[in-house]
């Protein structure tokens, strides 16, 4: 593999992970949305 493959594959992870911890945030804050709302219903 050539100097510019591991450039790219180094790019590649890189990028892998930010969208992991992306979608890690966004199914939390899902989560947070949906918890508050149950509570919500609970005490009407």
């Amino acid at each position: 593999m050539s100097e510019h493959d591991d450039r790219i594959r180094a790019r590649q992870r890189e990028r892998a992970r930010v969208m992991a911890w992306l979608l890690g945030a966004f199914v939390l804050l899902m989560f947070a949305i949906t918890i508050v709302k149950i509570r919500a219903g609970m005490g009407a």
